[in-house]
């Protein structure tokens, strides 16, 4: 789909977010309300030219991918910043709730979360939200963090020991409001217990009936191949975008060779492809980017050069920076899918108009060429953090 010529979008002169937010402004406005795919307009317009000068906007998203066997829409909802415990906080749940909804009724059939996130709250918001809906859409979550299930508490530690798991599952359920998770994540990588351990266990679980996908995120390669050995894996979780590029090396060619999906976590780079970041922008106290190496004072200028790019070609293709990203993410191969997060209605209106965005042959060649002419500094997470990613699991 996406190696075929889009229709011609003019010659835009400015960055396509701005206008793309005026026009969905209205719809912003009332971002308590879930709107129906009618209400959400399908471009905004401007010069003499009509059709031509246009912003990609929201319709509802109708293209599906397979992660595996699983088949989910072609962009996901990411659910991590729904409590407002990430970048900041946000207005309320009953929002939350609704912007959940609203991407429902857009056509949004993949949500991802994990029990870490809030911790506990985002389950909760996915659970009241998709209830009602519960048979046509898929549910992703997590789990491997040292928590208390039940309250939270705990370190920052990671706890995928199987009588941890499957409490976990367990009380993962109620939150969800649902008697099965259709695509169970290890978070990250337990360095103290084998893989085998924790793909038995998830193998359990898929038996009776309460998990159907086992899938996990940042994981080394070879604990990949062991793992699937075990309980064939469904998808695998990394951060990759135009910014972060590490999983085409060996991750994507691994997946590909063992028939594994790939979902993107942070696909818009934490916002910085999104082109509202730049080197004068000063995060809120708690804002997890903050933190975040190529974010700092000395790095972002250089990385700035990859938010330009995006912005080139948003002029040339009617669209914002992000679309041009999440599009970009999708034309690489057909069993990728971007997973962003968001807290506003015009930035989930924003996100799934991306689907409308092709490239030809030849402007993917010349877009990858050039991304890969433009070299970011500075790593992708805090120390902590960067050190739980590719690791291998303990052999028994």
């Amino acid at each position: 789909m996406h190696e075929q010529e889009s229709t011609p979008n003019g010659d835009s002169t400015e960055p396509g977010r701005r206008r793309f937010l005026l026009g969905v402004a209205g719809l912003a406005a009332t971002s308590a309300v879930a709107v129906s795919p009618a209400q959400a307009a399908p471009s905004t317009t401007g010069g003499p030219a009509g059709g031509r000068n246009r912003v990609t906007a929201a319709v509802t998203q109708t293209g599906r991918r397979r992660l595996g066997s699983l088949k989910v829409s072609g962009i996901g909802l990411g659910c991590q910043t729904l409590p407002g415990t990430m970048y900041g906080p946000v207005t309320s749940r009953k929002d939350m709730v609704a912007l959940v909804r609203t991407a429902v009724d857009q056509g949004v059939t993949f949500f991802d979360t994990a029990e870490v996130y809030g911790p506990l709250e985002s389950e909760r918001i996915l659970g009241q939200a998709l209830q009602p809906v519960r048979d046509h859409v898929v549910i992703a979550t997590k789990f491997g963090s040292d928590i208390d299930p039940d309250t939270g508490a705990g370190g920052s530690g990671l706890n995928s020991r199987p009588a941890h798991i499957r409490r976990a599952v367990d009380r993962m359920l109620k939150r969800l409001r649902t008697d099965r998770i259709d695509l169970l994540y290890q978070h990250r990588v337990d360095p103290t217990v084998p893989i085998e351990d924790v793909a038995g266990t998830v193998k359990d679980l898929i038996t009776a009936g309460k998990v159907l996908h086992f899938g996990l995120s940042e994981p080394g390669l070879q604990t990949i191949r062991r793992a699937h050995a075990v309980q064939p894996l469904t998808a695998i979780q990394n951060e990759y975008s135009t910014l972060w590029r590490g999983p085409e090396a060996k991750v994507l060619p691994l997946c590909e060779e063992l028939g594994i999906g790939f979902v993107c976590w942070s696909p818009l780079g934490m916002g910085f492809t999104t082109s509202t970041i730049n080197p004068y922008t000063r995060f809120a106290q708690g804002d997890y980017r903050a933190a975040v190496p190529r974010n700092s004072r000395e790095n972002m200028p250089a990385n700035m050069a990859l938010v330009q790019l995006l912005q080139d070609w948003a002029v040339r293709k009617g669209a914002t920076p992000a679309q041009i990203d999440l599009a970009w993410l999708m034309a690489q191969k057909p069993w990728i899918v971007p997973i962003p997060s968001t807290t506003r209605l015009s930035h989930l209106l924003e996100n799934i108009g991306a689907e409308e965005i092709t490239f030809s042959r030849d402007e993917l060649q010349e877009l990858n060429a050039a991304i890969a002419q433009i070299s970011i500094k500075g790593e992708r997470l805090p120390p902590e953090d960067l050190a739980m990613t590719g690791v291998e699991a303990p052999i028994r």
